[in-house]
């Protein structure tokens, strides 16, 4: 058997039902794994390929989704199996006709009412990837620490094995002033896409808001909010009915910043040295409003 007969194998053992190979084709978008629509006589599925070391990241990306789907907030491309065949980790998900445009209003609200969503405790029950980068989500009952130590320290320790610590050495003294940042900032548990960027962001056919390639984990709902503003792509609309069912809490703007650097350090982390003058920018910008 080929390879994508031994997947299809899967997707009807899976799903109990029959599925016979007709084709693939590969898809473009996507910077880290192969992106193919997988054609059977009985209906289509996109499938993710990588190296088969990557079957963890896969099988917490399909977790995210089914947490995503839960909460009936957004559209999502529903995981059906995953595994390794031949050297190749997979997952393999629902198929959906997406596009670009679609009604920016109601993409706010339902991404608002993702945020009611509500955990326990910061963090999830595994820990995922971001990008390709792993993302630690021990659970923690206090919010900032859980950002110190798990997101900020953690991008920063990754950073020094890179060779960026001499360049980053305000990014300690900015860990070590986290909880001064964050001081009174208590927020609720919220279920987050966790990597709510425009590139993962579409409309289903029917119009619906839809949502995919997560990272997900329970935490402020704002660090969602400002990952949306930091590459653009959403409209006033979308910002507008966001506040309309969640309205934003003071200092918002100040968080906005912090947040966001743990994605400029992830990009750093993966993609080099051009998001280094951004990064230093965004400390020394959050270490000066606390002098």
């Amino acid at each position: 058997m080929t390879l994508w007969q031994k997947i299809t194998a899967d997707i009807a053992q899976s799903l109990r039902m029959s599925c016979t190979y007709k084709a693939h084709r590969a898809l473009s978008g996507g910077d880290i794994n192969r992106a193919f629509l997988l054609e059977c006589a009985e209906r289509r599925f996109f499938v993710k390929l990588n190296a088969a070391d990557t079957g963890t990241m896969f099988a917490a990306e399909a977790r995210g989704l089914e947490a995503l789907a839960s909460s009936g907030a957004l559209c999502v491309p529903g995981p059906i199996c995953h595994g390794v065949h031949d050297g190749q980790a997979y997952l393999a998900m629902e198929y959906l006709r997406l596009r670009n445009g679609g009604d920016e209003r109601a993409a706010g609200a339902a991404v608002a009412e993702l945020h009611e969503t509500r955990g326990e405790r910061y963090g999830w029950t595994r820990d995922n990837t971001i990008g390709t980068t792993p993302q630690c989500n021990d659970c923690r009952d206090d919010w900032a620490q859980f950002w110190r130590e798990l997101r900020l320290g953690f991008q920063l320790d990754l950073a020094e094995r890179h060779g960026y610590g001499a360049r980053l050495q305000a990014g300690r003294e900015l860990q070590e002033r986290v909880i001064e940042l964050l001081r009174g900032h208590v927020p609720a548990a919220s279920l987050l896409h966790g990597d709510l960027w425009r590139g993962n962001f579409a409309y289903a056919g029917n119009g619906a808001p839809a949502v995919f390639d997560p990272a997900v984990y329970y935490g402020d709902a704002e660090t969602d909010l400002a990952m949306t503003e930091l590459f653009g792509g959403f409209g006033a609309d979308f910002y507008a009915a966001y506040r309309d069912r969640r309205p934003l809490r003071t200092g918002y703007a100040q968080r906005r910043t912090l947040y966001n650097l743990y994605h400029v350090l992830n990009h750093l982390n993966l993609f080099g040295g051009a998001y280094l003058r951004q990064a230093r920018s965004m400390i020394e910008a959050l270490l000066a409003e606390l002098r």
